[in-house]
């Protein structure tokens, strides 16, 4: 195993929390997921019932806002480490006149600054990015206690890269790689991101209990809906995470500017097909 990368100045992040290149992406990440995955909250959860929502790695804000906007009764916090995308959030929902959401800069790794029994959903899609497979346990049991009684935690992880681009399967390979060199990956090879499968075992081991879990199939091959959003999004995130391969020494920089020159064609041929999984965890909170 080659030494991982200095990424203490990103706190955790494997790409740098303050780019406003990331934020566009996940902005964009954001919509996508919504419209691929049937909706903001697709699970047989009575949202009704639901009052408090804590959405952790928030970002910019988007699956919050709207969340909050179709179901106004929801009073909606997220927290990101990003100052950057924090101050954004904030601005996007003053400018849209919502007062029962607040964003706040807060570091998921560290305990959570919120009472027991706050929360009746706590909501977190993609955590991998800044979790460590040593802080999930801690911060599960965080989410737990501030869930309250018969409330729910909601996880959405995914597995990437399933494509006939021989560049996008270089680099879906490399950030598999690089994310379990970096410590991030429940692989036990790096071969995968390893996350999505190991969701339900981590809310058990938290306390949750009626563990259920729901997969979604996204096809972004050439032609369907997502296909140019997703050619966005992953233009975006194998440029920045380069810098992160080639610290690595995974890959020179000489023959990133090649593959990603390649994959640039590839994912925008009428012939492109690609298919990513994701999967979503609910936990339940006894009452």
């Amino acid at each position: 195993m080659t030494d991982s990368p200095d990424i203490s100045a990103h706190e955790g992040y494997l790409s740098d929390a303050e780019n406003a290149a990331e934020m566009a992406r996940l902005m964009i990440q954001d919509r996508m997921l919504n419209q691929a995955m049937g909706g903001l909250v697709p699970e047989p959860i009575d949202l009704s019932q639901v009052h408090q929502v804590l959405d952790i790695g928030c970002g910019p804000g988007g699956w919050l806002l709207d969340l909050i906007t179709q179901y106004p009764h929801i009073q909606g916090v997220g927290i990101d480490i990003s100052h950057l995308m924090m101050e954004y959030a904030t601005s996007l929902a003053t400018s849209q006149g919502l007062s029962n959401v607040e964003f706040c800069v807060m570091d998921a790794t560290q305990p959570l600054q919120f009472a027991d029994n706050t929360f009746d959903l706590v909501n977190g899609r993609i955590l991998m990015g800044f979790l460590l497979t040593s802080q999930w346990s801690s911060l599960l049991q965080e989410c737990y206690r501030i869930t309250r009684p018969g409330g729910i935690v909601r996880l959405t992880e995914g597995e990437w890269g399933f494509t006939n681009s021989a560049a996008l399967d270089k680099f879906s390979s490399l950030a598999a790689l690089s994310f379990y060199q970096a410590g991030h990956s429940f692989s036990p090879r790096g071969r995968t991101f390893g996350t999505a499968a190991v969701l339900p075992q981590l809310l058990r081991q938290a306390g949750y209990q009626d563990i259920q879990h729901k997969a979604y199939a996204i096809d972004f091959s050439a032609g369907t809906a997502i296909h140019e959003n997703n050619v966005q999004n992953l233009l975006i995130v194998y440029k920045l995470l380069q810098p992160l391969f080639v610290q690595m020494h995974l890959v020179s920089q000489e023959e990133l500017q090649s593959v990603y020159a390649q994959l640039e064609e590839e994912i925008q041929t009428e012939n492109f097909c690609g298919m990513d999984y994701f999967s979503t965890v609910l936990g339940y909170k006894d009452k």
